[in-house]
């Protein structure tokens, strides 16, 4: 059994802004079930102090000025112990990294610099917990400066960077680097810094014993310039050390035949039963009430990232087609324009709704027909998981993990019934419209449909999978690191 801490800026259902809080809060489950002693870390946010419940301070430390508490207690529904680090700069309103206007916080250097330093004390037992970490499992650039910093002590844990998301690095001028008062000799282009910038997630990348990424599509799209914001030098160097774990998904909160957030549960015997929250999804966004209509769900940021571009310019030729569109989302205000716009024009066909809502979330994927999901990159992608296993056929580009999870409809996987979505390739032009066509097309064949649609439903992407891999990626670090502990 090892001592794991794994270090996040998010976790649900204690705070989320993405598919990291979903990760963060299944992963150490998992874990978990498999015997380890692993502690889950974040930033004591107000949120997640309220959710957290019953908590106890377990210590107290002084941190460059900071005074620092570390609060115990169980992320909810589960028995991972998890601490708070109570700080000043964690008690404000807003989310992990913007102010309730939507606007970055100007200091978030300094924030998770602090967090960083915090872990750091913590997995080198250096406040008197009697427990010490033999490897500590960091991710995403909030917590990338923790293996640069454990690599300079004589004797460390080991250390493990998961890239969820490479787009996001942390990047900040050269003052801030002084600010935060790291090592001078960590300001070179080998260490942190990457063209006069200081670049956190580059103190995961280069110091960590192993780098993981969320699928293995996207930790060979990494390596190429097209996806690696040019870090991708840095990639090919390290790829002995480089590979993809496939996320997995909380089984029991994404069970259509348990989900209490759904009109009319289901499973694969009782298929026919979705339609009723096909009904229930339609009455609510106020469209017409068809039962036979093509019925397509989006559910995301409205971002270039996610395919807006591409949805806005073919979802007009569509609706000559008997069909319908559902998003849910909140990103640029072009996106959120041109959809409202459109919803607007087509009230029978396109309907939005602004924001999130992890209640009609569950209902989308539900209700719909169809999941909308034509990423032009995507790490490793949540929802054509949920998507697969409420038997919605995914629409997805080939890029990343949605190529590692979704078998496209060919007449080969059709035969030998492996097809689970639609996949489509090329970055823009035809491929999306071609794709809305044929799944149009395979819906006007019941038989087929169905047979995808259980085809879906029988994928197994549990957490225990991939937590099976990721302790053989922990037992592979821990021979890694050069300045083991003992």
């Amino acid at each position: 059994m090892s001592r794991i801490l794994f270090a996040t800026s998010e976790a649900y259902p204690l705070i989320k802004t993405g598919g990291l809080a979903d990760v963060a809060g299944s992963l150490p489950r998992a874990l978990r079930s498999l015997k380890q002693d692993i502690r889950l870390i974040l930033p004591a946010y107000p949120e997640a102090r309220k959710r957290m419940g019953k908590c106890k301070t377990i210590a107290e430390f002084e941190l460059d000025d900071h005074s620092i508490k570390l609060l115990q207690g169980r992320l909810p529904g589960s028995r991972v112990t998890t601490w708070l680090i109570d700080a000043t700069f964690f008690d404000r309103p807003g989310n992990p990294y913007m102010n309730e206007e939507g606007q970055i916080w100007p200091d978030n250097a300094e924030r998770f610099a602090l967090f960083s330093k915090a872990i750091c004390h913590i997995a080198m037992d250096r406040i008197g917990l009697g427990w010490q970490a033999d490897l500590v499992h960091c991710n995403d650039w909030q917590t990338a400066l923790v293996p640069a910093l454990l690599d300079q002590e004589p004797q460390r844990p080991a250390t493990l960077f998961t890239v969820h998301n490479l787009a996001y690095q942390g990047l900040f001028d050269y003052d801030t680097f002084v600010k935060l008062r790291l090592p001078a000799h960590l300001w070179q282009y080998e260490a942190l810094e990457f063209y006069n910038q200081l670049s956190f997630i580059k103190g995961g990348l280069v110091f960590a014993d192993s780098i993981s990424t969320v699928s293995p599509s996207y930790a060979e799209e990494i390596q190429r310039p097209e996806f690696g914001y040019g870090l991708d030098g840095l990639l090919r160097r390290r790829q002995q050390q480089l590979s993809g774990i496939l996320n997995g998904i909380d089984v029991d909160e994404w069970n259509p035949g348990t989900d209490p957030r759904l009109v009319q549960n289901y499973n694969r015997r009782s298929l026919a039963k979705k339609a009723v929250n096909k009904i229930a999804l339609q009455n609510y966004f106020k469209l017409p009430e068809k039962p036979e209509t093509l019925l397509f769900g989006f559910i995301g940021r409205l971002v270039e990232q996610k395919g807006l571009d591409d949805i806005l310019a073919s979802l007009p030729g569509m609706l000559e087609m008997p069909v319908q569109f559902v998003f849910l989302g909140s990103g640029q205000h072009e996106y959120e324009q041109g959809l409202r716009k459109l919803a607007n024009q087509h009230p029978n066909k396109i309907a939005v709704q602004i924001g999130y809502s992890e209640e009609l979330s569950h209902r989308i994927e539900a209700g719909t027909d169809a999941f909308l999901m034509p990423s032009t990159f995507e790490p490793c992608g949540l929802n054509q998981l949920y998507s697969l296993r409420y038997g919605t056929l995914p629409v997805v580009r080939k890029v990343g993990g949605l190529s590692d999870t979704v078998q496209d409809i060919t007449p080969k996987n059709l035969d030998n019934d492996r097809a689970t979505g639609i996949v489509f390739a090329g970055t823009t032009g035809d491929g999306l419209p071609e794709a809305l066509l044929r799944t149009q097309q395979l819906y006007q064949n019941k038989t087929r449909w169905k047979q995808v649609q259980l085809a879906a439903m029988r994928q197994d992407f549990s957490w225990q999978r991939s937590a099976q891999t990721y302790l053989e990626l922990y037992k592979t670090s821990l021979e890694r690191n050069p300045k083991p502990l003992n």
